[in-house]
């Protein structure tokens, strides 16, 4: 029997997904429980649910009587307009990328395991940024619970490709086998299991780096002919900044975001400069709540300038709203 999820069951998965707390993973597990449809085709889910729910409970619980700090974890704060973590065997590259796209400054040397901690960076895209995270190396032996944790909330993956060696097939390799071997992996789109709900794909992009390098174009063939991920692909070199700019649009479409500017009643302009990033088929209500949220629940209606309406338009909150409109609240 099909379990004919609903929307409402799909947004509070998605919360699920990114949640950085227990507290708030309790709060999107209860809100899958009673938004899931009760019928046969639903039992292991919900019992699955109902075994999650316990488990957070318990973490809660224990992080309350050790005086409130995490048991476990790292936790880094979202920032922009989506986040992609940088993952890859040892001396692949992650490092490098991270200070070629964003202004962050980690350690890079030419030997492995130089990156022990998650490292944020904010990549600048047009007038928006997206958060970038370089992680520690995986390796048929090695993944880092903090690794784990960031791709498993992560809208995106990078997969780096060490095309300056001859083993960095076998690493890339390797880095998707152990994973494949958890419940956090890598897909072609993001998705959590309709029958395991602790286990999810991350959407993938596949980074061959070090296409500069001597060899790195055999090797190249070698891996598309040897080890076929079905990633979407971009070649670069984080060294000599070849395929940055194909890469960092790339990153930003991935995501699949909207961007939406606000103007105020009193104000003839609107502001321009700092947009307002939605998941593409958003609503009106939606960038209501990231405004604040008495503008949410007091929301009247809102006047729009852009695709699809004429300009001053009158719309309520549910409303779709398309890339770069513009919107004027009324509460």
């Amino acid at each position: 029997m099909p379990a004919n999820l609903t929307p409402q069951y799909h947004k509070a998965e998605e919360e699920y997904r990114r949640a950085e707390t227990p507290e708030d993973e309790l709060r999107c597990l209860q809100a899958m429980l009673r938004e899931i449809p009760k019928h046969k085709g639903t039992d292991h889910l919900q019992a699955d649910l109902k075994q999650r729910i316990s488990r957070a409970k318990k973490e809660i619980d224990q992080q309350k009587r050790a005086g409130g700090r995490r048991t476990s974890g790292l936790r880094i704060p979202r920032q922009g307009a989506g986040r992609a973590v940088l993952i890859g065997g040892p001396n692949a590259g992650k490092s490098l990328l991270l200070r070629s796209l964003t202004n962050a400054t980690p350690e890079v040397a030419p030997y492995p395991f130089t990156t022990r901690q998650p490292a944020p960076g904010m990549m600048p895209w047009e007038d928006v940024f997206v958060q970038l995270i370089d992680t520690p190396p995986i390796t048929a032996d090695v993944l880092d619970a903090a690794t784990a944790g960031l791709l498993r909330g992560a809208d995106l993956a990078l997969l780096l490709v060490d095309l300056g060696e001859d083993d960095g097939i076998l690493q890339v390799q390797d880095v998707v086998a152990r994973l494949e071997g958890t419940k956090t992996r890598l897909g072609r789109e993001s998705s959590t299991g309709q029958e395991d709900v602790g286990l999810t794909r991350t959407s993938t992009l596949l980074v061959p780096n070090k296409i500069d390098l001597p060899d790195a174009p055999a090797r190249l063939e070698l891996l598309r002919e040897c080890c076929p991920l079905g990633f979407p692909e971009h070649v670069i070199s984080a060294q000599e900044g070849t395929g940055l700019d194909e890469l960092r649009a790339a990153v930003y479409r991935s995501l699949d975001v909207i961007r939406v500017y606000t103007k105020e009643p009193s104000n003839k302009e609107p502001d321009l400069q700092r947009p307002y990033t939605v998941r593409r088929g958003s609503t009106l209500l939606d960038v209501a709540v990231l405004v604040h949220k008495d503008f949410a629940a007091h929301l009247k209606y809102a006047r729009i300038w852009g695709q699809g309406v004429h300009g001053g338009t009158a719309v309520k909150g549910n409303h779709l709203l398309h890339d770069r409109d513009i919107v004027e609240l009324h509460v």
